[in-house]
């Protein structure tokens, strides 16, 4: 790399988003709340812990994820109910939110009632419509509200950023975000171990028998989330928009199919196009393929092309040539840690974090749409947030 461009690499360089749990005073300590303590609630339990938060309530509709929480917060009170949570803890600086898609909305009124600061887990919503009343209800209130969305806060990419900001790449005309695992399987459906509350985890969804499969794997089903469209989704395209400086899609065509996860109804195999000003993206999914093992954005441009992913960032000079070297390159984790302290640093300044439910509602709206296309079977457009026909 020749010393110019270690130069711009240096000028490029975000400011420390992380500082140590000893930041914290003894006084000062964030008392926090976790809403649904399964596996993604403990984990962000042991990070919030890491950075000198204290959690000093749970919730939960699921006796051994309680149990399990309890390690990690053996002084914390446990719940069933979040309403009840909420009401007994006025004290508390803030919540956070990991449960189920179809929760979100309902959790985080919840929040904003009791005039709570919330980490809200990503996808933002359920629906199209969620999102414009969630922007709506946050925006009313004078609450900080941290999505989930980490690349938000990870210096390396806030250094790409800036690379295709100053203009490397050229005008950006297809954008590929992608993401390979193969974890595909059949849908457990054996009897749980231990206590669940059925009619809680069901919330404001279509009541029905217990299926087991439905708890495990809640994000494969259409009344409690909207797949890895969105999930994974979600992730994505808010760095092709961020990165792009767009916007939600103006329209969407998808299509997908269960290919190994028997049982789900949301598919392990998807392809996603979306249209935006003078920009095409495609987005795709295969749970049933490990090749390029993880996810990753190549943002094409006249100039040069950005192969990010979870490796970190190269540049490739147009035209591009086999074997040729990188003009650009670096390392380029996505530290969760650095998302959340952004959150405790905003509850105490009272300054917007990295990732506002306005920016998680944009980055979602693409992956709505194309769910909406993919099930209805032809294309379909948004227009200020609500779909119209194709």
């Amino acid at each position: 790399m020749s010393a110019s461009r270690r130069d711009v690499l240096k000028t490029v360089a975000a400011a420390p988003l992380f500082v140590p749990a000893s930041a914290f005073g003894a006084n000062d300590r964030i008392n926090y709340a976790i809403i649904a303590t399964g596996g993604r609630g403990r984990y962000l339990m042991t990070k919030f812990k890491a950075l000198g938060a204290e959690c000093t309530a749970m919730c939960d509709v699921y006796e051994p994820n309680l149990d399990e929480a309890a390690k990690i917060a053996p002084g914390a009170k446990r719940y069933l109910d979040y309403e009840e949570l909420l009401a007994a803890h006025k004290d508390l600086d803030a919540v956070a939110l990991a449960g189920p898609d179809h929760h979100h909305w309902p959790m985080l009124k919840a929040a904003l009632k009791a005039k709570k600061d919330a980490y809200a887990e990503k996808p933002l919503s359920h629906t199209l419509g969620q999102s414009n009343e969630m922007v709506a209800a946050v925006k009313a209130s004078k609450q900080i509200v941290q999505v989930g969305m980490q690349r938000r806060s990870a210096p390396a990419i806030h250094k790409a950023k800036k690379l295709v900001d100053e203009g490397v790449l050229g005008r950006v005309t297809v954008v590929k975000p992608q993401w390979h695992w193969n974890i595909s399987k059949e849908l457990d459906n054996s009897p749980l171990p231990g206590k669940l509350d059925w009619k809680r985890f069901l919330g404001t969804a279509k009541q029905r028998p217990v299926e087991p499969m439905r708890f495990r794997r809640w994000r494969y089903f259409l009344d409690y989330a909207g797949g890895n469209m969105t999930d994974q989704g979600t992730h994505l395209m808010d760095v092709v928009q961020w990165f792009t400086g767009n916007g939600a899609p103006l329209s969407a065509v998808a299509q997908g199919y269960v290919a190994k996860m028997k049982g789900a109804e949301h598919p392990d195999v998807f392809s996603a196009v979306f249209e935006y000003p003078g920009l095409i993206v495609n987005w795709t999914l295969d749970y049933a393929n490990s090749y390029q093992n993880g996810w990753s954005i190549s943002f094409h441009g006249d100039k040069a092309t950005m192969i990010l992913d979870e490796a970190g960032y190269r540049v490739y000079a147009e035209p591009w040539k086999k074997d040729a070297a990188p003009i650009f390159e670096e390392q380029a984790p996505v530290p969760v840690e650095a998302h959340i302290q952004n959150f405790l640093d905003c509850i105490k300044s009272r300054k917007q974090p990295n990732a506002t439910v306005e920016i998680a509602a944009a980055a979602v709206a693409g992956p709505h749409l194309a769910n909406l296309a993919m099930f209805q079977g032809r294309k379909v457009r948004l227009e200020n947030g609500v779909q119209v026909s194709g």
